[in-house]
């Protein structure tokens, strides 16, 4: 079973009216932070430091369950005097002013929302939260700043770094040398005075342990000290993240986005002044608007092709053999809908293996407690957590919506002085909506890949004869950990498949899943992972994308730019489209959608016009922006291959080699602004000076020279036809 729910706990942003502390993780903005030289990590023998948060705490909540009556985060909001009131302390102080967020299924951060000078307050805080009988603990918050370099095309150009904030619990990942013995593994944790709490599956010898002893910030130290013990490989905490796919959800151009009434009609229009993709061997009606997949018919036989080819590539690969097993390709990511008309036909059946996990049969989620759960989709519980504050904005009217996201609306009149109370409640809703919409991000990178229209009316994925394993890591709100990552990667391997896609650039650097990465790599030669760049727009790829063996891959947009957001440089090895839609919806990457569930309606009518980014007024497809779907696209052209690949004779290298050398930078255009950024860093040398400190994330110096199209595109934009040409 999953994890349990209460009817409106976990949510994973705006569910109450001052929920507004996830629009600020991830983002360039400037935290409370107390600095400690001691607060860090390590990753592979290189510190990274850390701050210690002295305006936010983490909740952790006891397993209760509460049926029918007020979830734990809703009763924790309310015995703190919600978001607006101030909360007396136990001890008699003076009240503080608190803001309450969810963290996932069973955490919730807890912020003050108004500077204070005192660190009592952030004590007495805890001591109040702590005296509540639904409470385990709290847990400090800690903040790892990543350094960026101004935006090159005039978003966020005041900014100055990304922060990461993490959650830390006491639980270590630990490695042991493969040569130890149980008793041996049992000696190195009593003296260390830690206990097991469980061995992770799929891994040949990595363990999730705690501390017996210490807790809080100490576990830094505890991680760090058993790093450097003889037996041990490494050992990193497990830190609690929110992270990657909602970074650009959050951002203020994409919640601009106005609905679109009579949106059927006006589909209908543009698509008959839209000609289909010529000398392809599929169609479907929405193929002219998949513009990364063949961009003719958008931009017209006299401008250059900035898509992957992929409907030529078809042609070279619509020979079926008939001993020839599918391409698997398994999508570690956050809930995917497989039940969606155009992914149900292409799902993988994991449940037929000898050592299938109980009650499996497409794929696992990770992100359920205890041994997880055998259903990737969106269940009930997460249903009801989802669909109130989404249906609030086709219900209430633009003051009730004001009201009640009070706090959504001061953040906007900050960042929009000049906006009306309407269009203040145009962001809001357009905010709750994709983020809603946003949960369903690993049902968008299912249909990048392999999506297949059974019927001709919806859209197709780069490689839609495909196979897809569901492996989901992030709970709702996009809370992963390392452990669960370790665990779906190792799981993905297990269950034979290809290519594993994992569109989560933005973890912390995790000795852990490097070590699980390269332990999965080396016993299969064959297999080939695939890893989106970052959408932070940094001088480095993000993590688990700079890993060697894992293809990182950064995004372009349909003039054949660097999309603002892409993350370049160090470790960037290909490009493909990732879309961009701050100007206008259709510039996204259309995929298969969630919130088309009825569940999601029930009670209320459909509306006559699309909203946010969805194509339709239910949400069945949407058009989105990444190097979350520039990665997929590059997984359904390595599919492609594979199944060219009839004998099965490429192995990683080869489908490396074949991928870059057939990319090419031919039709892509650099921005004056990343010229001059590429001159200026190239003659002060910073892309290779203080390398460690400029690119934390980065395993490897890159070679020098390299071209500006080499900085920005690695080795280009990727072609699925001449790929796959080039397999024999």
């Amino acid at each position: 079973m999953k994890r349990f729910i209460s009817s409106l706990a976990i949510a994973s942003y705006i569910i109450n009216a001052g929920s507004l502390s996830f629009l600020h993780l991830n983002q360039r903005v400037s935290a409370q932070l107390r600095t400690d030289s001691s607060l860090y990590y390590t990753f592979y023998g290189q510190k990274i430091p850390l701050s210690l948060r002295s305006d936010t705490v983490a909740v952790a909540f006891k397993p209760v369950r509460t049926r029918g009556q007020k979830s734990l985060f809703q009763r924790l909001q309310d015995d703190l005097g919600g978001v607006n009131r101030r909360t007396r302390s136990g001890s008699g102080n003076s009240g503080i002013k608190v803001e309450v967020n969810p963290l996932g299924t069973n955490f919730a951060l807890v912020k003050l929302s108004t500077p204070t000078r005192s660190s009592v307050n952030i004590r007495d805080l805890q001591q109040h939260i702590q005296q509540q009988s639904y409470v385990k603990e709290t847990l400090p918050v800690l903040n790892r700043t990543l350094k960026s370099s101004a935006n090159s095309q005039g978003n966020n150009s005041q900014s100055k770094a990304v922060q990461q904030t993490i959650v830390l619990p006491n639980e270590i990942v630990i490695k042991f040398e493969p040569s130890l013995s149980d008793s041996q593994r049992k000696l190195l944790l009593a003296k260390n005075n830690l206990e097991i709490i469980r061995k992770l599956r799929f891994t040949k010898s990595h363990y999730l342990v705690r501390s017996k002893s210490e807790s809080g910030i100490k576990i830094l130290s505890v991680a760090n000290q058993l790093g450097n013990i003889p037996g041990i490989g490494s050992a990193t905490p497990n830190f609690i993240q929110s992270t990657s796919f909602q970074n650009l959800i959050a951002n203020s151009s994409i919640n601009s986005l106005t609905e679109t009434p009579n949106s059927q009609s006006k589909l209908n229009n543009i698509l008959a002044s839209l000609p289909q993709p010529k000398n392809t061997p599929r169609k479907t009606s929405l193929l002219p608007l998949q513009w990364h997949l063949n961009s003719t018919p958008r931009r017209g036989r006299f401008l250059p092709r900035i898509d992957v080819r992929a409907t030529e590539a078809w042609n070279k690969t619509k020979k079926k053999s008939k001993n020839k097993k599918p391409v698997v390709v398994a999508v570690i990511d956050s809930i995917i809908q497989w039940d969606h008309p155009e992914l149900k036909a292409n799902l993988y059946n994991s449940g037929n293996l000898k050592d299938r996990l109980p009650n499996e049969k497409y794929g696992w989620d990770f992100s359920s407690s205890g041994n997880g759960d055998a259903d990737t989709r969106m269940d009930a519980n997460e249903l009801g957590v989802l669909r109130d504050s989404f249906q609030s904005t086709f219900k209430l009217s633009t003051p009730d919506i004001l009201k009640k996201y009070s706090s959504l609306a001061r953040f906007f009149r900050r960042r929009f002085p000049k906006a009306s109370n309407g269009k203040i409640a145009v962001y809001i809703k357009n905010y709750i909506r994709n983020r809603t919409s946003a949960e369903f991000h690993g049902t968008w990178s299912a249909g990048v890949i392999s999506a297949n229209s059974q019927d001709g009316s919806g859209i197709l994925g780069v490689a839609p004869n495909s196979k897809i394993l569901p492996v989901r890591v992030f709970g709702l709100g996009g809370r992963i950990d390392p452990a669960s990552l370790i665990e779906a990667i190792g799981y993905s391997n297990a269950r034979g498949a290809d290519i594993i896609n994992m569109s989560l650039g933005g973890l912390i650097p995790h000795e852990g899943i490097a070590e699980q990465v390269f332990d999965v790599l080396d016993s299969n030669p064959k297999l080939v992972m695939v890893a989106s760049a970052g959408n932070n727009n940094l001088d480095r790829v993000s993590y688990p994308a700079a890993i060697p063996g894992v293809i990182s891959v950064g995004a372009t947009n349909m003039t054949g730019h660097r999309t603002f957001y892409s993350s370049y440089g160090a470790g960037l090895d290909v490009v493909a489209p990732g879309g961009e839609v701050k100007k206008f919806a259709s510039g996204g990457i259309l995929t298969t959608g969630g919130t088309f569930k009825p569940g999601f309606w029930q009670g209320i009518n459909v509306p006559k016009y699309s909203w946010g980014l969805s194509l339709d007024s239910m949400g069945k497809y949407v058009q989105v922006q990444g190097t979350s779907f520039s990665a997929p696209i590059a997984s359904g052209v390595v599919a492609l291959m594979k199944s060219k690949d009839k004998r099965g004779k490429l192995n990683r290298k080869d489908i490396i080699q074949i991928i870059r050398s057939t990319a090419s930078h031919e039709s892509l255009s650099i921005s004056k602004a990343d010229r001059n950024r590429y001159r200026l860093r190239a003659g002060k040398g910073i892309t290779t000076r203080n390398f460690p400190r400029q690119r934390s994330s980065g395993l490897f110096q890159t070679k020098l020279p390299v071209s500006a199209e080499q900085y920005y595109f690695g080795s280009g934009l990727i072609n699925a036809e001449a790929a796959v040409s080039k397999v024999k």
